[in-house]
């Protein structure tokens, strides 16, 4: 039998650190009326984060698992529809060819000062060109999500979001809706 390997999550965040996370979104005076408010949601936060509450909001899977009653997320069920959905139009012939491009940059004209950055222009570049020749595109642009984390209230390791947050529309970013063919 196959033993389980574990040890590549960060270890758990102490509760002097998850407090520090979470009220860095409430540094701006503006909130100082609220700090009782914003107490109680960091004790919610911070219990569910305890708990390791991932899946707050389930239902049935259904037909097609292998444990029809199993108990699974409600977003990973939306997120995997939208993907076979995807999935389906990405294999059906009779439509155009479909590029997913990823404007991988961190930053945007409206998270640090100055003009837009080279790799969204080259994106745009590719778009219109990829559009020339009949190609559809999507579009994934990580800049929204990076330059929009100070707004989320991720209290584990705050490099990127988890990526179920591309495909379910959660975030600012296009949703991914096929691959290229």
């Amino acid at each position: 039998m196959t033993s389980v390997r574990k040890g590549q999550a960060p270890a758990k965040l102490a509760p002097g650190e998850f407090h520090l996370r979470f009220t860095r979104n409430f540094a701006d005076p503006r909130f100082d009326k609220n700090r009782d408010e914003i107490a109680k949601l960091e004790s919610v936060a911070w219990q569910n984060f305890s708990d390791g509450r991932k899946a707050p909001v389930t239902a049935p899977a259904g037909p097609g698992f292998a444990d029809p009653a199993y108990e699974l997320s409600v977003e990973w069920k939306v997120t995997a529809d939208r993907l076979h959905a995807a999935e389906q139009r990405q294999k059906d012939s009779s439509t155009p060819s479909r590029v997913l491009l990823v404007c991988g940059a961190a930053r945007n004209d409206g998270s640090c000062p100055g003009e837009m950055s080279k790799t969204w222009r080259m994106l745009k570049l590719a778009e219109a060109t990829l559009a020339g020749e009949g190609i559809v595109t999507d579009i994934l642009d990580l800049s929204r999500l990076t330059s929009n984390l100070n707004c989320a209230f991720i209290p584990a390791k705050a490099a990127y979001p988890p990526p179920c947050l591309f495909a379910t529309g959660h975030a600012a970013a296009t949703p991914i809706t096929a691959w290229a063919r």
